[in-house]
């Protein structure tokens, strides 16, 4: 097996194990602490140690992971890569049940700028945060999910909607709360007792479901497809793609005998819907760790002043048969490597000094790049970029995978990109002093 096979397997088994933020910060934590990384609690008194290796971990949505060099943080600064845990979604209202026409459904909320059209017609499961009082009278959390399809949301037939393939628009409220089953009779399923009966089998302290973060879900696992299997479909590539190979990266770059400067990987919650929360790009989270690791403030701004950031969050591809919603002179393609993204109405944080040190790594790394502008007659997108950059004062560069199909059920990247990427970025956390005059 090739090391791109090999990665790229890895990546999968991620992305299968990881249907929520909750679940992929789970499977982060786990591969951390399995590499010798120690997990702080915010709570509680820190004591680092020069080449030591950290991580912590906020409402168990988000993360930040750290090494600390020689302890000299002022001097080196930080190698910083950015990405986000969340992706768009049907969330199950509080309040959820509904008995229509003799089957029973879950109302939903669309969670971030979904593409709702392709959640028609998939096996779909669920998944997410369970918080519940046990027997002892305390209030605590678990993680569900249920793997298996148990829910679906059909079409509506063409015969009864002959307009249906020139234009269908979609009411979020009405057109998709998922069918679960048929009723027998006129008594509602209680969903909260439901999942009582689900989680009993495996913790049986749970005396009360409370509340709960239940995401719906495609089970259709991920796969390496085409004929020279050179795609990679998935859903949540944007962006549990940039959390993993940014992990990688700073797991093969960790080895305390490597004495690199401090490196740091930060998976935010909540991109998709802004990042103004405290587990988001714009809440505490990161500028509340980097003075707890650096201290006095002065000794922060230099810190800061001699650090970069990456943030990466996939790009979009030229799609082959929509190439007139690109630049014609920035279309991306696939496995032709990771993409600079530049807008000059900084929504995204590239300028001209952090794109070229990205160029320079690539060549140093041997890897292909390319760079992606939106039309100037389209809105354009943004990412914790530009949050992180205004948050922290740090020399920031917005950089992501080509993908086709962004925030839909499924999306579709180049195999060949995800070990361009981890090699690039790999580079760039073994800068011991970052190139500028």
């Amino acid at each position: 097996m090739s090391e791109q096979q090999a990665f790229n397997q890895q990546l999968l088994t991620f992305l299968q194990d990881s249907p929520t933020p909750f679940h992929a910060t789970e499977q982060m934590s786990s591969r951390l602490l399995d590499n010798g990384f120690e997990k702080l609690d915010l709570a509680q008194e820190w004591h680092l140690e020069a080449f030591g290796r950290y991580f912590i971990t906020r409402n168990n949505s988000s993360l930040v992971a750290f090494t600390c060099g020689d302890g000299k943080f002022d001097q080196h600064g930080f190698r910083m890569i950015g990405a986000h845990t969340d992706s768009p979604c049907l969330r199950v209202k509080p309040n959820p049940e509904l008995s229509q026409q003799g089957y029973f459904q879950l109302g939903v909320e669309v969670y971030g700028g979904a593409l709702l059209n392709p959640w028609f017609d998939r096996d779909l499961s669920l998944a997410g945060r369970v918080s519940y009082r046990n027997r002892s009278g305390a209030i605590s959390s678990c993680l569900l999910d249920l793997k298996n399809p148990v829910a679906v949301i059909p079409s509506l037939a063409i015969h009864l909607d002959r307009e249906a393939n020139k234009n269908r628009s979609i009411n979020p409220q009405t057109r998709i709360p998922p069918i679960l089953m048929q009723l027998s009779d006129k008594i509602t399923p209680d969903f909260r007792e439901l999942l009582k009966s689900w989680l009993i089998s495996e913790n049986d302290d749970i005396e009360q479901v409370l509340d709960y973060e239940l995401s719906f879900y495609d089970v259709q696992p991920p796969a390496i497809i085409g004929l020279q299997q050179e795609f990679l479909a998935s859903a949540r590539l944007d962006n549990l793609l940039s959390c993993f190979v940014g992990l990688c990266a700073l797991l093969e770059c960790s080895n305390p005998e490597q004495q690199m400067a401090p490196g740091l990987l930060v998976c935010n919650d909540h991109e998709e819907v802004g990042s103004q929360t405290s587990s988001g790009a714009q809440g505490p989270l990161l500028a509340t760790i980097l003075e707890r690791i650096v201290g006095e403030r002065a000794k922060l701004t230099m810190c800061m002043e001699n650090s970069f950031m990456i943030s990466a969050d996939n790009a979009h591809a030229i799609h082959p048969n929509f190439s007139d919603k690109h630049d014609q002179n920035h279309g991306p393609k696939l496995n032709a490597g990771p993409v600079i993204k530049i807008n000059n109405n900084q929504r995204y944080a590239t300028n001209s000094e952090t794109s070229a040190l990205f160029r320079h790594l690539c060549e140093q790394a041997k890897v292909p790049c390319q760079s992606f502008v939106v039309r100037s007659d389209m809105a354009c997108g943004s990412t914790i970029g530009p949050i992180t950059a205004a948050e922290i004062g740090v020399k920031t560069l917005d950089i992501g995978v080509p993908t086709f199909g962004m925030h839909s059920i499924r999306e579709l990247a180049g195999s060949s990109d995800t070990v361009f990427l981890k090699r690039a970025l790999k580079q760039f956390l073994g800068l011991k002093k970052l190139p500028f005059e």
